[in-house]
């Protein structure tokens, strides 16, 4: 079979099997060659590789990911997909298709019997990339990398430091589990349909361990979320307006005191570290 990343061949396989988009799924399919390519690279996916693909879709970049890796597990929650990736990747014999969702996949069993390096590989529906990153980071599944299509905006904030209106929980979040790199920009006519934004290659590559000392991970994260809760109250203000947390005024202006932070600080100011630091002393 011709490749899908040929617009034509897309449009043929869609009439052939009469698919409709689904609103519900986010679908919008990939349709450029040298931008699966960018993704591949970026992915640095090798024969000793076992990917992990979120929403193959009808397969565009599942076929580039076979010819790659060792072993491909695409995972597709739209069971109306499934005859057509049976059609689209049959002469692929070291891919597997399942229909589930993936947040509620058990990733490490599925892998258990695997020798190769895991790299999770995806083109994300955009209503639901934050959770699905979130849950593969927060889950710590054994991957050595998350390299993703993302909404343009979605991936400036995860690679964003402090003080710019990009940096919040997001970034924090993503760069306490992983090393985040933007790879390429993609514009919307590269897919089919068209969305109405930009999107973006991010690679996140997870951390043996994390760049920071924290003794309380949880503490730590609704710190963070207490402080940006709120993003123009101090930081102060935040923790003691969070309904997650129960300190005093006088126990964060000491804490904040004993980093040598002034106590009328907003939270987009502070490093992942201070967090931490912060977090430490609370704890």
């Amino acid at each position: 079979m011709e490749k899908l990343s040929n617009p034509q061949v897309t449009i043929e396989v869609i009439k052939k099997y009469n698919f409709a988009f689904q609103k519900r799924f986010g679908q919008n399919f990939l349709i450029d060659g040298h931008v699966i390519e960018k993704i591949i690279k970026a992915a640095d996916i090798t024969k000793d590789d076992v990917v992990l693909e979120i929403g193959p879709g009808i397969g565009t970049m599942t076929q580039y990911l076979a010819e790659a890796a060792g072993k491909v597990y695409a995972v597709e929650i739209d069971k109306n997909l499934l005859p057509i990736l049976a059609d689209t990747l049959s002469e692929y014999d070291n891919v597997t298709v399942i229909n589930e969702d993936i947040l509620k996949l058990d990733i490490e069993e599925l892998i258990k019997d695997e020798k190769g390096t895991l790299k999770v590989v995806a083109n994300l529906p955009y209503y639901i990339t934050t959770p699905i990153i979130m849950g593969l980071l927060e889950n710590h599944i054994p991957a050595k990398s998350i390299t993703v299509m993302v909404q343009k905006e979605v991936a400036s904030r995860m690679q964003a430091g402090p003080g710019g209106k990009d940096y919040g929980a997001l970034s924090l979040a993503v760069q306490y589990y992983a090393e985040p790199y933007i790879a390429a920009n993609v514009p919307p006519n590269c897919f089919m349909p068209r969305p109405n934004v930009g999107s973006a290659v991010i690679r996140l590559t997870n951390w043996e361990k994390p760049p920071v000392e924290v003794n309380d991970e949880k503490l730590m994260f609704k710190l963070i979320r207490a402080s940006f809760n709120q993003r123009r109250k101090t930081l102060q203000n935040g923790i003691n307006n969070s309904p997650e947390l129960n300190f005093t005024k006088e126990q964060v202006v000491d804490a904040l005191k004993e980093l040598g932070i002034s106590e009328n600080i907003r939270g987009e100011a502070l490093t992942l570290e201070q967090f931490a630091n912060l977090s430490n002393i609370l704890s």
